[in-house]
């Protein structure tokens, strides 16, 4: 499932799914008035995509959710950084290896555990099937050459997508509360995702990307935070089927037991 997840949603990103409507246009160009239909449709989605308002009307409802957070913490809180990517082929430091979106994570990260007192940092992510090292570890690493210590940080490796980061927190933490670190557009998912568990996390949002610009700019940029948000609302629809099936299993469950 966890595989299938991922093909699927790639269908609904913008690259892919421009890229399939012109093989398709290609595919049928005897047919004119279609052809000119679905072209006139993949430029119009190029266009909304890759333009400052286009980007930003996906990624604001997302990222206005949840403010960030500057409250102070209490004395021995857990913060958790989701994880999000690195490149170990490149040579240098951990820091190095970080994506763009992992290192904005960490360093939000780094200033929420200095929020509190004997705060411990807990990174998550495995990797990905290609990496020689999990996320989760590259990110403590990268930690600790900030000047965390080692003996404030907490690895899970194993954990795969958001659902299993959640699972893992519940056992360490059961239903203590603490702070939540990932990005602003990924948020209101992972929130959804950590309550729907039995936790209580406390939101502390970063890696915004509903930025001003010129209107009239079409950039890659923008193309690249449509498709971030797009791809949030795809596993928010996810997330909803899932819950809604385990729901479903759950109440057949009790039916059985009943009877």
């Amino acid at each position: 499932m966890f595989w299938f997840k991922k093909i699927i949603s790639q269908l609904f990103m913008p690259v892919p799914l421009l890229v399939l409507l012109l093989i398709f246009a290609l595919v049928i160009l005897r047919n004119r008035k279609l052809v000119r239909s679905i072209l006139s449709v993949a430029i119009v989605l190029l266009v909304f995509l890759s333009s400052t308002p286009g980007s930003n009307l996906l990624s604001s409802p997302l990222e206005s959710q949840y403010p960030v957070n500057s409250h102070p913490i209490e004395a021995g809180c857990l913060v958790m950084v989701l994880g999000s990517g690195h490149d170990d082929s490149i040579t240098g430091t951990a820091i190095q290896q970080l994506s763009s979106t992992a290192l904005a994570r960490l360093s939000e990260g780094i200033r929420q555990f200095k929020l509190g007192r004997d705060c411990k940092l807990v990174f998550s992510g495995w990797s990905g099937g290609t990496d020689s090292r999990p996320q989760a570890e590259v990110m403590a690493a990268a930690a600790m050459e900030l000047g965390i210590p080692k003996s404030r940080i907490i690895t899970f490796p194993l954990a795969k997508d958001t659902i299993e980061e959640a699972q893992f927190m519940k056992w360490e933490v059961g239903t203590a509360p603490f702070r939540l670190v990932t990005s602003a557009s990924h948020m209101p998912r992972a929130m959804a995702t950590f309550i729907n568990t039995g936790l209580k996390p406390e939101a502390a949002p970063t890696d915004f990307i509903t930025r001003q610009g010129y209107w009239w700019r079409l950039d890659a940029h923008n193309l690249w935070s449509s498709q971030r948000a797009i791809h949030e609302y795809v596993g928010q629809l996810w997330f909803q089927i899932k819950h809604q099936r385990d729901i479903e299993l759950s109440d057949e469950s009790v039916q059985t037991v009943d009877l």
